[in-house]
This record gives structure tokens, sequence and C-alpha cells, in this order.
């Protein structure tokens, strides 16, 4: 305790010894101190100044910063304020044009919805019409199968048809033969029988005495060759050239044929003009075509058939007109002051006429027609004379079958050539005498049909390829070859003809106009459009030259003329 006592008594007079150190040593730096102290306060007070002063020009600079700032912010404000309106405006034509895109893009969507729907449909359209496809296309592989076996089977039977038909035209021709040869022999006989009986003179016939020299100079020394009986007041003229009726005629004693015992040539002419009843009054005198015009005007339109019709012809004289139909008649009409007026009507045959021919001196009319069969009348009294069928075996004599291998859609002839046109595009020319082709020429079409020219030198055809050619029957090559923007061969058996004089060609187009051309100059003379209302099926040229008459394969017929 003691201890204690003595340690806090150093530290006491410790503290009293600077507490008198410092008022001692007080007094004399008190006033330093206090001055120290104001400097101190005056210091801290210029600092502060200093400060404030600092902080009063940093605020001044920043407010002149702010300012400038502020005009920019302004400025740039402003700017923005104009692109916020010029992108608003962007904005709204922008939001325009979305709403018209999308409005694209919903009508867009609907199509493509529809095309979807199609495109879905088609596919099961082209689906089915695939199944359909491949099921024709098995049924074609078995129909082109059995057409290929059809085929062979048909070239077969049309092998062994034209075999058998070879054959028959053989045998028939044998038969022909044989049977004219039976003829003769009988001719001959009684040629012979009627050289033996005695020949009544009449009084009135002229008699010619042959005399000694004449005798002599031709070595004949018999009594019964010393006279003879000819009809001095009249002299034979030369016949005309004979048509394809005439040979037929001729074939089945129509006309001229010879008989037993001498028989004068006017007799000979008389009786062939009287055949089954025709007057001479009857038989027209051929027209010489002193002047052919050209048509310019339907005269005469009129209804020829009931139904389609097919050939039309001019008689020699020019004075009948003649007109074949699907209703199985040949109808004859007499030209009257430019009019057709309806003369007659030949009937007989059963099926439509598809072709008609006058013999030269318009007493006989030959048709043709679709049941294989040719047939002919005499004009005066309407009767049907002859009927020809290749379906009837019967034998004539003069009568010869030969098979050209194509069907033949027309025929003409001179005395000694025969010309055929045919569906192999072919035109063949046959030989009378010696019965066989001489000639074959082949054209760029079916042939529909043949005309020849007045003196006989040309043969006009007509042919599926819309070309109507002349041939020349001197070199057998085509010499001119006539065409026109819209002809148009109408059908197989399409006629076209020349004029009398063979310097102008007419033919009928499918659209139902007349075409004619000019031989000499090659053009296209004139076509003539009114008067058919369809296909113009054939044409002819009246033998006066004054008319053409052409028919249809309505009902219609139309007589033509320049008056």
């Amino acid at each position: 305790m003691a201890g204690r006592r003595v340690e806090c008594l150093w530290k006491r007079h410790v503290v009293e010894q600077l507490k008198q150190r410092d008022r001692v040593q007080r007094q004399a730096f008190e006033e330093i101190i206090h001055q120290y102290n104001r400097l101190l306060e005056k210091s801290d007070l210029q600092v502060v100044f200093s400060e404030r002063l600092q902080t009063e020009k940093y605020e001044q600079q920043n407010r002149h910063d702010l300012r400038c700032s502020w005009e920019n912010f302004l400025h740039h404000v402003i700017e923005l304020n104009n692109q916020i309106q010029q992108k608003d405006k962007e904005i709204q034509s922008n939001e325009a044009k979305m709403l018209e895109y999308q409005q694209q893009i919903s009508r867009l969507e609907g199509e493509c919805r529809e095309l979807r729907n199609s495109l879905a449909d088609l596919e099961r359209a082209n689906q089915t019409l695939r199944d359909e496809y491949d099921a024709l296309q098995i049924t074609f592989s078995a129909l082109e199968e059995k057409l290929r076996k059809t085929t062979e089977d048909n070239q077969e039977l049309v092998t062994r048809w034209m075999a058998e038909k070879a054959q028959e035209a053989n045998k028939l021709n044998a038969e022909n033969e044989k049977d004219s040869r039976r003829r003769q022999a009988k001719l001959q006989k009684e040629l012979a029988d009627a050289a033996k009986e005695p020949l009544p003179i009449d009084p009135d016939d002229d008699i010619e005495v042959l005399s000694e020299d004449a005798g002599k100079g031709t070595g004949e020394t018999s009594p019964s060759r010393q006279t003879s009986r000819a009809p001095s007041r009249r002299v034979s003229q030369p016949p005309p050239p004979a048509g394809l009726l005439d040979s037929i005629s001729n074939i089945f004693g129509l006309s001229d044929s010879v008989q037993p015992g001498f028989v004068p040539s006017d007799s000979r002419r008389r009786r062939s003009a009287n055949s089954f009843g025709s007057s001479p009054e009857s038989a027209e005198v051929p027209s010489a075509c002193a002047d052919v015009r050209v048509p310019s005007t339907a005269l005469h339109v009129f209804d020829a058939h009931d139904g389609e019709v097919n050939a039309v012809r001019f008689s020699p004289g020019s004075r009948l007109l003649a007109t074949g139909g699907m209703d199985r008649r040949v109808k004859l009409w007499e030209v009257v002051s430019g009019r057709c007026e309806p003369k007659g009507a030949l009937t007989g045959s059963n099926a439509g006429i598809t072709s008609i021919e006058f013999d030269s001196a318009g007493s006989y009319l030959l048709a043709a027609s679709n049941d294989f069969a040719s047939r002919i009348w005499t004009v005066d009294d309407y009767r049907l004379r002859v009927s020809i069928s290749l379906k009837t075996q019967l034998s004539f004599s003069g009568m010869k079958t030969v098979f050209a291998g194509s069907s033949c859609n027309d025929i003409v002839c001179t005395e000694q050539c025969v010309m055929s046109g045919h569906f192999d595009k072919k035109v063949r020319f046959w030989d009378i005498r010696a019965e066989s082709i001489v000639h074959e020429l082949e054209l760029l079409g079916r042939i529909t049909s043949l005309d020849l020219n007045h003196d006989r030198t040309e043969l006009l055809s007509c042919s599926r390829d819309d070309l109507v050619k002349i041939i020349d029957l001197r070199s057998n090559a085509v010499r001119q070859t006539f065409n026109a923007q819209g002809f148009k061969c109408g059908s197989d058996f399409t006629r076209v003809t020349f004029s009398p004089d063979g310097s102008y060609v007419a033919a009928g187009s499918a659209d139902g106009v007349l075409y004619i051309w000019n031989v000499l100059t090659g053009k296209l003379d004139k076509t003539l459009d009114k008067g058919h209302s369809s296909a113009i099926n054939s044409v002819s040229w009246s033998p006066s030259g004054a008319y053409v008459a052409s028919v249809e394969k309505g009902s219609k017929a139309v007589l033509w003329s320049d008056m």
C-alpha cells in the first residue's frame, strides 16, 4: 500500500510540474499561438473562399458548357423531332404497306389453299388418268396384237381372194373367148348359108357392073363377084370418137352390130337409132362449141335430190342435164332459158348413184352405183336396158376382167387406151389391144377423178392432196398443176372437168366454192361462192360452152353462166 502511495505521489508531482511549465511557457507563446490560430483560421477561410471561388468558376464553366450542351441538345431534339415525324410517316406508310401486304398474304394464302386443293384434285385426277392409261395401254397392247394377227389373217385372206379372183377372171375370160369363138363360128355359118341363097335384085337399086379389066386386075373371074350393091346416093362419114358408153353399148348390142347377110350402112344407122324403141328425133346432135363462156352468175339453184348429189353430166347437145344422188335415182332436167325444168327420172338402181355418162348421140345414159353395178337406160322412154353387176357371173362376148390391185375411183378411155385413177395415188394406162398396163403414173394423193380434153391429148386429174393436174398423154407426164388458197378436195369422188375447148378447168371445193383456172396462163380465173352451202361433189361443163353445172353434198344443184 505504501508503495502504491509513493507511486501516486511522483505521478502527481510530474503533473504539477507539467502544469507549472505550461503556465510559465504559455504566457510567452500565448499571443503567438493566438495569432497562429488566427492565421490558421484565415488560411482555412482563404481555402474555403478559394474553394468557393473554384466552385463558382467551375459552376460558371459548367453553366456555359451546360448552356452550349442545352442548345445542342435542343437542336438535336428538334432534329430528333423531325426525324421522329419522318419516322412516324414512314411508320404510317409501312403500316399501310404492311396492311396491304397482310391483305396480299391473306389473298395469296387463300389462293395457295385453292391451289393446294386443285393440286390435290389434279393429283387424284392424274392418278386416275394414270390408272386409265395403264389400263388403256394394256388394252391397246392386246388390241395391237389382235390387229397384227387380224392384219396377217386379212393379208392371207386378200392373197387368197386375189388368187381366187384371178382364177375366176381367167375362167370368165376363157368362157368369153369360148363364147366369142362360138359366135364367130355361128356367124360364119350364117354368112355361108346366106351366100348360098339367091339375092333378089331391086330395080330401084343402083347396079355397078365391074369391067373386065377391073376383074382381071383384081384376079376375080367368078360371075358372082362382078356386081355389087352399093347405096350410091349416100356417103358414109367417119363416126365420132367413141366414148366409154359407146364401147359398152357395142359390147351389149345397143348400137351397131353385125347381122347375117348384107345390110347397108344407112340401114345400120337407122337401126342403131331405133334400138329399143328410141326414135330418130330423140337422138341429140352434139353441139359444136363455138365460144366457151366463163360463168359468173348462178342462174338457177334448185333441190335436185333427196339427200347428197354425187354426179352431174350434160348431154352431147347441151339440152339435157342428168344428176345422180344417194336417193338411187338419175334425174333428167331440160335446160330452158337458164333454168332446169324436171323432165323425168331413171329408176332401177339399188344404191346411190356415183357417176353418169351419156353416149355420143345422147340416146343412152350409163350410171354406176354403190351396189357394185352399172346400168344403161334409154333417155327417151326412161327404160332400164342393161344391168351389169360384178356379183352376177354373166359372160358377154368382148368382155375381159382385169384386176388393178387398187380400188378405181374414175375411168376414161380413148380408141386405144383406157386410163383409170386409183386409191393408191396412181393413174394407170391400159392398152386395149394388149389388155395390160402399159404405164403407171404416181401422184401425191389419192385420185378422185379423171377427164379428157376435146382432142384427147390431155388428161385432167384431181387428187386428195388438193391439186388439179394436167397430164400430157403424148409423154405420160404431168404438164401443169393448178392450186389455190382455200381450194380443198372434199371427198374421194370429187369430179373436175375441162371446158369443151380445153382452155379452162373447173373444180369444186370442200367449202362450196367453184374454182375456174385458165389453162393457157395457169392462173386462177374466177371463184364463184354464191350458190352452194356444202362441199361440191361434181362439176360438168356443157358441150356448147354456155353453162356449167355443179352439185353438192347437200341436195342442191346450181346452173352457172355469164348471162
